[in-house]
């Protein structure tokens, strides 16, 4: 009977579905982004999301729990070439995803499905990330005055562009039409 047996086996034994769940996570904060199967990004979830809540707490006592669950690598970067050491993953989990996630109660990774599929076994491929990354400047504006001032704005904008002042024509682009062709010479 498999009574009280939480997650997934994931058609690995033990040791090697520890080891993946650990590489897994640590890609995951260092790059914030990862592409990996939809059984794996599920299962890979909870794990993340409990670390993110030991580093909202940032005690000494929660950052040695994620060390003694997580490991910590260091976070190597190529520069000209040559790798440099930018920090490491528990220092990268403590000092800035758990900040940013501290007014969050939880949710703090989302799964995006992609068209993609693996190839060699068709597995269904997905995008995990943490949340909260987005620019607030794309945003649309709430009132539809200020929508309607900038699409008019843009308009205004656009026809500038496409105006020559009739000084700055050159003499190459006299004999042209609008789009570029030359036009038959006039009988004067």
């Amino acid at each position: 009977m498999r009574h009280r047996v939480a997650g997934r086996q994931l058609s690995r034994d033990t040791e090697h579905r520890l080891a993946m769940r650990r590489n897994l996570a640590a890609s995951l904060i260092e790059h914030e982004t990862i592409s990996t199967t939809l059984q794996k990004a599920k299962e890979l979830r909870s794990f993340v999301e409990k670390l993110i809540t030991l580093a909202k707490k940032g005690t000494l006592a929660a950052r040695r729990r994620a060390i003694s669950s997580l490991g910590n690598r260091d976070i190597i970067v190529l520069e000209d070439e040559k790798p440099t050491k930018k920090g490491t993953v528990i220092g990268k989990l403590f000092s800035d995803l758990g900040p940013r996630f501290l007014d969050r109660p939880g949710g703090y990774t989302r799964i995006i499905h992609l068209s993609l599929r693996r190839l060699g076994d068709n597995g269904q491929l997905v995008l995990l990330q943490f949340v909260g990354k987005e620019k607030t400047e794309d945003k649309p504006s709430k009132s539809k005055r200020s929508r309607k001032k900038a699409k008019g704005q843009a308009k205004k904008g656009a026809a500038d562009v496409h105006e020559k002042p009739a000084d700055t024509v050159q003499a190459g682009e006299q004999g042209r039409d609008d789009k570029g062709r030359a036009e038959p010479a006039k009988p004067e």
